[in-house]
């Protein structure tokens, strides 16, 4: 992880490594700014050979279009890899979002303790 996303996870979120998975649990002041930092936090995960994404978003209020768009990005690199991204703790603002748009069917979703 380099220095800037080791910043970023000091300022709200954590990331995990295991293997090829890593877990990156986001809350509402990483989007604050806007979403140029977790775009940080997907690019160094993916950086650092991650095939398996999980993404943690029980700390999140509302999950923009493009926040989901960049979510589908990080989801074609780790298909290509042979893996997935994984969106655990969804709320019912953000499912009914992947809902209207397909991406259900896209994205794995996880219940806040496990499969949804």
């Amino acid at each position: 992880m380099t220095t800037t996303a080791a910043a970023r996870v000091a300022a709200g979120s954590r990331v995990d490594r295991i293997g090829d998975e890593v877990t990156i649990r986001l809350d509402d002041a990483l989007f604050a700014d806007g979403l140029a930092d977790v775009r940080w936090l997907l690019h160094d995960a993916l950086l650092a050979g991650a095939r398996r994404l999980l993404v943690d978003l029980t700390r999140v209020q509302h999950l923009s279009s493009t926040a989901v768009a960049s979510l589908l990005w990080a989801h074609r690199i780790c298909r290509a890899r042979g893996g997935t991204v994984v969106l655990r703790g969804a709320n019912r603002r953000t499912l009914d979002l992947l809902h209207r748009t397909g991406l259900e069917r896209v994205l794995r979703l996880e219940s806040g303790r496990g499969v949804a």
